[in-house]
């Protein structure tokens, strides 16, 4: 095997990821799509909140998802929501968006924001390809890929504040339970502004 074209591919993707956040590397990446959820989970339901706490109060109850169901995360109250296609709220909890300043790499890693897609599902494996630096190798179990290398996913390190690198850290029970309940490959997500 010739090295020249391998280093390049190596090069290319680690300065694409040096500058968008995230990185991963999944051995289970695909792109089939999951099926729904064999019961509905309603407002009230434990599944809304998480060591006590009542992250379905920090987001609306209903959103217009245009019929599908959507993924809403909001950095302003470190909260995500899954909103089945009538636009009605069935999950929440706690979200860790981007940091306003990461001090390891010298610059902003907000997670960016608007509407995009999920691109690909991994699964429990998934680790980061380059954080920590600086040989990587942070897990992201269950990472869903919506913007380049931004992804969702689960952390096993959380706060209620924007701590990471550009990705949405959430807890990893609740990453797999979108990751095989929730999301599929092209599943809206939502990342609204940051406020301040």
């Amino acid at each position: 095997m010739k090295k020249g074209p391998f280093l390049k591919l190596v090069l290319a993707l680690s300065l694409a990821t040096l500058f968008s956040g995230c990185a991963s590397v999944s051995q289970e990446a695909t792109q089939t799509p999951i099926p729904p959820p064999s019961s509905p989970i309603v407002a009230g339901d434990s599944s809304l909140s998480m060591s006590g706490e009542d992250y379905a109060s920090r987001l609306p109850a209903h959103i217009d998802t245009h019929g599908e169901k959507t993924i809403l995360v909001d950095p302003n109250v470190h909260a995500w929501g899954a909103y089945g296609a009538d636009g009605y709220l069935i999950r929440a909890g706690l979200a860790a968006s981007g940091a306003n300043w990461c001090h390891d790499t010298g610059r902003p890693c907000r997670t960016s924001t608007g509407s995009f897609r999920i691109t690909s599902l991994g699964g429990a494996d998934c680790k980061s390809s380059i954080y920590p630096k600086p040989k990587g190798g942070g897990p992201m179990p269950y990472c869903m890929f919506f913007h380049g290398s931004m992804a969702l996913h689960g952390s096993p390190m959380m706060a209620d504040a924007n701590i990471s690198h550009g990705c949405v850290r959430i807890p990893v029970s609740d990453a797999e339970w979108i990751r095989y309940n929730f999301a599929n490959v092209g599943t809206r997500i939502i990342i609204k502004p940051y406020i301040s």
